[in-house]
């Protein structure tokens, strides 16, 4: 992760007029903010070509055919997809790759920035690319992919075996598995998904397929011994190295791990499993009964549930709290360790923990506008569009980035000015 005590942490603001730019081009794709809020960004059209306008400040003067999927890196970096003379490629700070190719997609960068991956196609053949450099091997399909924490390693979903359409017995023998850099596992499945690193980089899980019927997890290339009616994306311990993931037998799902139940209770649905940073503590999404949603920690369900949905399960960077997203009928709320904050929203994004665990914040909508809430509380200025919040390391400020009227501003403010 990137550290942002570097970053600007002055109570203020900061402002950068773009309500020119709407002028200047001939149109303006959505707009993004730097993750230390002193950028903002955004795909334009000039002159029938592509361009990247940063700050007010074009990206390049060799514009392109077309741009696409414009991001930050974590540590800053303005990246994108970059189409020119028929094949793309990706630009990072407006320098592209030197490599090129016929398509690429679904960028992934590592956690502290420095590298970057995605998906790419070649004459029909698929493989990802780190840092302008593609897998040596290439395959007929590829999917499901994963990028290990350093970024120095790629995985996916991959077709070993190519086989026709109406090929179907061909495809009930099996024609997938996981490559790991380009080299593929032994094991071919009928179906692969949802491929995970271990925090060491050393393993690679996956769910598979194993016939019409028979599910599992893999774990480099080598299968659990029991089967299930289903399974869910397996994740890694942060410590020991086991894999868990949600199963379903006998018309109900459990949590294993390594093949072994390890949550007494069986639920309707559970999913989206995730371990605190130590690995002392596991939660998931779950349905403790049809239609009702909630979030389980250790197994056992908060007692409050919801009818639509709960998604973005977060914990606290201490591991002693959990916070998620719940939406009952039209209002999003905020939940944390089991209960809802009393403000309902339009929409919410996902909470953000301040690094002691004792503030939650979150984007939301009320009316149309957009804010940040804090512990239930909102922040007095409502705004056009507003980007996730970010505590300070010392926990006593919070950057909030928005636009409003044309104007872009970096505010910093103290977390109590809202808290409280």
């Amino acid at each position: 992760m990137v550290s942002n005590q570097s970053w600007d942490w002055d109570i203020g603001h900061k402002e950068i007029d773009i309500s020119d730019w709407s002028q200047r081009f001939e149109w303006v794709e959505e707009l993004y903010a730097s993750p230390d809020g002193e950028s903002v960004a955004a795909i334009v059209h000039v002159d029938e070509a592509f361009n990247v306008c940063i700050n007010g400040t074009l990206w390049s003067e060799a514009p392109a055919d077309k741009i696409w999927h414009l991001r930050f890196t974590p540590d800053n970096r303005p990246y994108a997809l970059i189409s020119d003379g028929g094949q793309w490629t990706v630009a990072i700070s407006g320098e592209t790759w030197s490599e090129g190719y016929d398509y690429a997609w679904n960028p992934m960068a590592s956690a502290d920035g420095t590298h970057l991956a995605v998906a790419v196609q070649q004459a029909g053949r698929y493989a990802m690319a780190v840092d302008g450099k593609a897998w040596e091997s290439d395959f007929s399909d590829i999917g499901y992919f994963a990028l290990s924490p350093s970024g120095r390693s790629t995985a996916a979903a991959v077709q070993v075996r190519s086989v026709d359409s109406g090929q179907v017995h061909a495809f009930q023998e099996g024609t997938f598995s996981v490559a790991v850099d380009g080299k593929s596992w032994d094991p071919m499945f009928v179906n692969v998904w949802h491929v995970a690193f271990s925090p060491d980089e050393r393993h690679v899980a996956a769910e598979v397929r194993l016939n019409l019927y028979d599910y599992t997890i893999a774990v480099d290339g080598q299968l659990w011994p029991q089967v299930y009616s289903t399974v869910w994306a397996p994740c890694f311990h942060p410590t020991s190295g086991a894999v868990v993931a949600p199963v379903r037998n006998k018309g109900e799902w459990v949590m294993a791990q390594d093949g072994r139940t390890i949550w007494p209770q069986p639920f309707v649905q559970l999913w989206r499993q995730q371990f605190n940073a130590d690995g002392s503590r596991l939660a998931a999404i779950v349905a403790p009964k049809y239609g009702r949603w909630t979030v389980a920690v250790d197994g056992a369900p908060w007692p409050l549930t919801f009818g639509t949905m709960v998604t973005d399960l977060t914990f606290s960077p201490d591991g002693q709290r959990v916070a998620a997203l719940a939406k009952e009928g039209a209002k999003w709320h905020v939940v944390v360790d089991g209960r809802a904050w009393q403000h309902a929203f339009e929409m919410a994004w996902r909470p953000v923990f301040s690094p002691d665990g004792n503030a939650v914040a979150a984007k939301v909508e009320i009316d149309g506008r957009y804010t940040v809430a804090v512990n239930d509380r909102l922040w007095s200025t409502a705004c056009d569009m507003v980007w996730e919040p970010c505590f300070s390391s010392d926990d006593t400020r919070l950057l909030i980035r928005s636009l409003d009227k044309g104007i872009y501003r970096r505010s910093v403010i103290s977390v109590n000015k809202i808290a409280e």
